[in-house]
């Protein structure tokens, strides 16, 4: 295939995904210091294994929560499912409304996940990122110039490592490989959210949780150990430690949040920089050519 067709295709999926891939990226930055902003989180005071099942029983006494987070650093618990606000764990109150980072985060993975609602949008366009990287690697190594295009090629190849690894576990996330290494525990006997908090208390400390409840037909925990975030099954049997989701921890950073976030920020800062270039050759080049057919005519009438 001939670089001419090569770089006609790079730059026509570039503009039809070019929306797409800027929310999905755009996104995706906003999601990179997610790992480091909960790390930090987990440095609270101590909380009361009690006052929270007392808590959880006050605000939902129904049971409808499917799960709650905690946040150590400000002292909050959110109900997920149950309809209720965030409560302040040191009142025992809920909280002052406002938007804070967790809304964000929030906001910020559904879009990446759901853009517009639509799953299928995120995976195509995912999907079209790696074509893009392809075709850029089939047109061969770069000349670095200090130009517009020197510096596109030139953050491609140089990052090209981080830039490949993150749409291919995003795709793997979206087709449910896990890679694990491991076999998942059995669920078992269904636990109340009450039970699972006293049994991940007696484990764990609470201050490093960030989140309890049901997921994928089992009751789950996800725990800061280390600066990685596991992942518990709870049953009436216990806490068991689930395989490592290696595709989720990379893209997530979760693996390490002090290395693996910065690393995200900079991948994503590299995908927003090659689709801005990008957009901007295309867009100079569009805007020469009639330039030079204007000052051509001048030289016509002369010629005459």
């Amino acid at each position: 295939m001939s670089k001419p067709l090569l770089l006609t295709l790079h730059r026509w999926i570039t503009l039809v995904f070019a929306l797409p891939l800027l929310a999905i990226i755009a996104t995706g930055l906003i999601l990179s210091f997610e790992p480091l902003v909960q790390v930090t989180s987990i440095y609270g005071p101590a909380i009361d294994t009690g006052h929270v099942v007392e808590l959880l029983k006050r605000h939902d006494p129904d049971g409808k929560a499917r799960g709650l987070s905690i946040n150590a650093a400000s002292q909050r618990m959110t109900l997920q499912g149950a309809g209720a606000p965030a409560i302040d764990l040191a009142t025992g109150e809920p909280a002052a409304a406002g938007a804070s980072l967790a809304d964000l985060f929030l906001w910020a993975r559904f879009t990446h996940e759901r853009l517009l609602g639509q799953a299928w949008l995120v995976t195509s366009s995912t999907i079209a990122m790696v074509f893009l990287m392809l075709l850029g690697l089939l047109m061969g190594l770069p000349r670095l110039r200090n130009t517009l295009s020197g510096w596109h090629k030139g953050t491609a190849w140089f990052a090209l490592p981080l830039i490949l690894l993150s749409p291919l576990t995003g795709l793997c996330l979206a087709f449910g490989l896990t890679f694990q290494s491991g076999v998942a525990p059995a669920g078992g006997r269904p636990v109340a959210l009450p039970d699972a908090v006293r049994m991940v208390a007696g484990a764990h400390d609470l201050t490093h949780v960030i989140s309890i409840g049901a997921r994928g037909g089992r009751m789950m925990a996800r725990i800061y150990e280390g600066g990685e975030l596991r992942a518990f099954a709870i049953s009436a049997s216990g806490i068991t430690p689930l395989p490592r989701n290696w595709p989720r921890l990379i893209h997530e950073g979760n693996w390490s949040a002090l290395i693996a976030s910065p690393l995200n920020v900079i991948t994503s800062i590299a995908l927003l920089t090659l689709l801005s270039t990008g957009l901007l050759i295309w867009a100079r080049r569009k805007l020469r050519k009639p330039r030079r057919r204007a000052d051509r005519q001048p030289a016509m009438v002369e010629a005459a």
